[in-house]
């Protein structure tokens, strides 16, 4: 087994490898520049580790790797569309530094070349990942649907939120994790457990996201702080807070995602002290925590040696302690 740093290095070095000039350039340069901010890539840093937890070379799983890091990347240039987000990784957007039509026609292009890399791979595991990464690709969609719908809905429910995020976020992270043990070819009952497990760490990750969407430090989360309350979103933060919060906190809430006003500030320092006040912040961190044990608990089903199970035991904690 190799360090996160090491399989992040492995990434760097297989994706400059496929580096290419080609024409139009204007097609090509947008996804040259999204893929070059690299972030920490943790959804193809979890195919390697997959793939070696389950006795394969690492190097047997860039392909697929590169293939969930492309897809990602796709998703977030397009999500940066539909959000009007200015930064990305504390850089431009890809539709602010050139134009929505040049972003768009980029993202349809990145999410083709993703799947060109199961091409690689033998029939069986072509076919095992493509099935896969076709389920998980529609899947996203019908999540980010989900999201733009529930921002005019007034009748969202933690459950629905919760599907919401597990679509349009964790079942990326769990694929990402199964597309690793199928190219090691390890057992289907293997396969489906470390699916789970990324499953539920998706989900506390997105939840965590969304916390430091409202709480975090713009230096170190590399997004616009408060982009959530801007576009009115129905977090986790705020479902609890409407469940939890005083009349008067409630219809001032109520009232605050109901406006657009020029300057964001008051808006975006009123809801974050009623998420503090009525509780809902904390209750979120809890959600966290409990969605990060049951990954937990899924990884002790799975068939692997205890020294395995321990790194990503470590994977998930470093993973979960981002700071605000």
């Amino acid at each position: 087994m190799h360090s996160i740093y090491q399989y992040q290095e492995f990434i760097s070095e297989y994706l400059n490898s496929q580096y290419e000039t080609k024409e139009p350039r204007n097609l090509y340069e947008p996804i040259h520049y999204i893929l070059g901010l690299g972030g920490k890539r943790m959804r193809p840093v979890l195919t390697l580790m997959s793939a070696e937890v389950f006795d394969a070379d690492y190097k047997k799983a860039l392909p697929a790797a590169l293939a969930v890091e492309v897809f990602h990347n796709f998703s977030l240039v397009h999500d940066d569309i539909m959000d009007d987000a200015p930064l990305r990784r504390g850089n431009e957007t890809v539709h602010e530094k050139w134009n929505t039509n040049t972003a768009i026609l980029s993202g349809d292009a990145m999410l083709i070349l993703a799947y060109q890399y199961f091409e690689k791979y033998t029939t069986d595991v072509f076919r095992d990942l493509a099935k896969l990464f076709s389920k998980t690709a529609i899947e996203v969609c019908e999540g980010q649907q989900w999201d733009v719908d529930f921002e005019t809905r007034n009748d969202v429910s933690i459950p629905d939120y919760l599907k919401m995020i597990e679509y349009k976020t964790a079942v990326l992270v769990a694929a990402a994790m199964k597309m690793g043990a199928i190219v090691a070819e390890t057992s289907p009952e293997n396969a489906d457990l470390i699916y789970d497990f990324g499953l539920n760490l998706g989900l506390a990750f997105q939840l965590q996201d969304d916390y430091l969407d409202a709480f975090g430090d713009p230096k170190t989360f590399g997004k616009q702080v408060g982009g959530d309350i801007i576009e009115n979103k129905k977090t986790y933060l705020y479902l609890k807070a409407i469940e939890f919060a005083s009349l008067s906190d409630k219809q001032e809430l109520l009232h605050l995602f109901s406006i657009h006003p020029i300057d964001n500030n008051d808006k975006i320092e009123s809801v974050k002290q009623i998420f503090n006040n009525s509780g809902a912040s904390k209750a979120t961190q809890q959600a966290i925590q409990d969605f990060t044990l049951k990954a937990f608990d899924t990884l002790q089903k799975i068939n692997i040696d205890v020294e395995k199970k321990d790194i990503l035991h470590s994977f998930g904690e470093n993973l979960m302690g981002r700071k605000v």
